[in-house]
């Protein structure tokens, strides 16, 4: 049995602790990603937010060494039986199941500080997206979220002070003001589901590039 890509471009994976046959976390995988996991032995994934392929711990450093790979019957979902470094969830939990439904509480605590791992810029969006879906009235973050005119405002005056900022006041002044066009940008990103790590790659592409001829390139 075989994977039908161009029906499925991308597929579920169920990461599952070989051991203990405990869910760690759910990802997709597109074909490239699928023949990365088997050349490497270790876990690829195809980020839907990233728009590209990473591998799992590429950043943290905790890896799923894959044991084995479980085909369903209909071809278009995988079970990867792991064996896992660290923690699955980027929150430092073992598993990224770690809410319940039923009795509305956190029923895991945190393994390991990622706040030691991942970018400021990293653990800021996770806690943006975190808010869009929490019921929390004294959120301002939630609030900009509900009220799109708000969230836009906010960023343009931003902006502004800013360039304010650079212009006539103190070095902290800039950062400071910097800092919080940086939040509420991100807040926009989040409201759009676009991960940073896209903005990282649109950066990346042009360098080695005329900051010139890409704005023309832009224009035609």
């Amino acid at each position: 049995m075989t994977i039908d890509w161009i029906k499925n471009p991308t597929i579920p994976a169920i990461a599952q602790e070989s051991d203990t046959g405990e869910i760690l976390m759910l990802a997709y995988m597109n074909e490239e990603a699928y023949n990365l996991t088997l050349a490497t032995g270790y876990a690829h994934y195809f980020s839907r937010s990233k728009q590209r392929i990473w591998k799992k711990g590429e950043t943290s450093g905790h890896t799923q060494k894959i044991v084995d790979m479980l085909l369903d019957c209909d071809a278009d979902t995988l079970i990867l039986k792991i064996e896992q470094s660290g923690v699955a969830c980027h929150t430092g939990r073992k598993s990224c199941f770690f809410t319940s439904v039923v009795r509305d509480e956190i029923i895991a605590d945190k393994v390991v500080d990622t706040d030691a791992i991942y970018s400021v810029v990293d653990t800021l969006y996770h806690t943006i997206l975190e808010r869009k879906s929490d019921d929390s009235k004294k959120s301002w973050t939630k609030k900009l979220l509900n009220d799109k005119a708000l969230m836009l405002s906010k960023i343009k005056e931003e902006a502004d002070e800013v360039c304010v900022a650079i212009d006539r006041e103190s070095d902290r002044q800039v950062i400071y003001e910097s800092a919080d066009l940086l939040y509420h940008t991100l807040v926009g990103l989040g409201y759009r589901d676009i991960s940073p790590d896209r903005v990282k790659q649109e950066l990346a592409k042009r360098f080695g590039h005329s900051g010139i001829e890409e704005k023309e390139g832009r224009s035609k």
